[in-house]
């Protein structure tokens, strides 16, 4: 069903709010390169004004202190995934892809597609890819002792993952570059129309392409995450055209949030040396590291949701058809929440963080993307005597995504 909005009262592509009564309006520009490479000053600004902030540049509500992020975020019924997890309403605009069947969607469709996913990611499936990870992951960091000096976004970041879950996947033919390409224009398109979210979108013509055919049933392996998601269209239980969006899916979320939460944790564990000791002397803090630096960079920065009701948050009235922006960023770093928020402490096992999501929309792939840290920083910390820095790091603005651009680093061996 399409809702009929005047245009006077929309902006850009979702409806337009006035400020409700109360909240405090601020003229920033969450999208601004500045803000997006560099968001720590915004983040806190943001947690220091009030439960919500209204944007006037986008008509639209943010939030950033954990208690109303986490609760904007997890409910569901209230605030829907369906009209868009970005600045477009689908409800006013057409998306530039068919909306994806997992994050984009609400129950009870969702949980169709949700147990298909779930099935092919399940902890077994991921524990059989245990020790091919962690092959990968000793022969990479071999490598890297023996170059010495190297960007770790290319050569470390971008490498591992791009190495080993395309494979996991089913992938018979694995494009690193358009891998990687295609999760910016995805996470890019979630902004405003800007430089980024343009750049991005041109090389669609290359890339959407050559990864819709990746999706073929005829192009996957019959051992990967992508068979096993055909077979529930066997079934019955899905379409042969839901098995093809589902495995879109993995490939548009599977890669670009995990190169990113690698690169973070390695720019952690040079930015905090001690904390890299204490790595070394227990390599079981591996997962732990993986967490906390995802507590402490958020990959994944911001989200939105579209609250389908009038409703209330912490007492601040929310319309309906309202766009908010949950600032997951900020609230990962929110000091009422997390003691010494601030600082990189791989012993924290900081449980309930929101870089993965919360409630029926936590990320499906999680446990893989887990997996391929786990090996990771296990090589580092049975191999890797220091970590320095060879130059300064870069960050990249992304419109959802936090990432490392230049990561130059010197790795001696143990």
């Amino acid at each position: 069903m399409s809702v009929q909005i005047d245009s006077a009262k929309r902006v850009g592509e979702h409806v337009a709010i006035p400020p409700p009564d109360g909240v405090p309006v601020w003229d920033i520009d969450p999208y601004g390169d500045d803000v997006l490479a560099h968001p720590e000053a915004y983040y806190a600004e943001l947690r220091a004004r009030g439960p919500f902030v209204y944007i006037p540049r986008y008509a639209l509500l943010a939030c950033g202190r954990y208690p109303e992020t986490r609760e904007v975020f997890s409910d569901w019924q209230r605030f829907v995934s369906s009209r868009g997890v970005g600045l477009t309403d689908f409800k006013l605009e057409k998306p530039w892809r068919p909306p994806s069947i997992i994050l984009e969607v609400d129950p009870p469709y969702h949980a169709r597609t949700r147990a298909v996913m779930t099935r092919a990611m399940s902890p077994r499936a991921v524990a059989a890819l245990k020790s091919s990870f962690q092959d990968a992951a000793d022969a990479l960091v071999d490598r890297l002792l023996e170059k010495g000096t190297f960007d770790a976004v290319p050569d470390l970041a971008e490498a591992y993952p791009t190495s080993v879950f395309p494979r996991a996947v089913g992938l018979t033919e694995v494009d690193p570059r358009r891998l990687i390409d295609y999760g910016a224009m995805v996470f890019n398109a979630l902004g405003p129309d800007n430089v980024l979210r343009r750049n991005a979108m041109a090389k669609g013509p290359d890339v959407v392409p050559w990864i819709m055919e990746q999706c073929r049933r005829e192009r996957l392996a019959p051992d990967g995450f992508g068979a096993t998601i055909y077979a529930a269209a066997d079934s019955g239980e899905i379409t042969p055209d839901e098995a093809a969006m589902l495995v879109r899916s993995l490939l548009s979320a599977g890669v670009d949030t995990t190169v990113s939460g690698i690169g973070s944790t390695i720019w952690c564990l040079a930015m905090y040396p001690a904390e890299l000791e204490r790595l070394k002397a227990n390599p079981r803090l591996a997962q732990p590291a993986f967490e906390e630096a995802l507590r402490f960079t958020s990959p994944v920065h911001s989200f939105c949701r579209t609250a389908n009701q009038a409703t209330t948050v912490n007492g601040v009235p929310i319309p309906q058809d309202a766009k908010i922006l949950c600032v997951l960023g900020a609230a990962n770093l929110d000091p009422d929440h997390w003691p010494t928020a601030d600082r990189f402490d791989i012993t924290r096992r900081p449980i309930g963080h929101l870089a993965f999501g919360v409630g029926i929309h936590g990320c499906v792939g999680q446990n893989v993307a887990r997996a391929e840290a786990d090996a990771l920083l296990t090589a580092i910390a049975n191999k890797v005597g220091s970590i320095a820095l060879a130059g300064d790091p870069v960050w990249r603005p992304g419109n959802a995504i936090h990432a490392l651009e230049r990561l130059p680093l010197t790795f001696k061996a143990k």
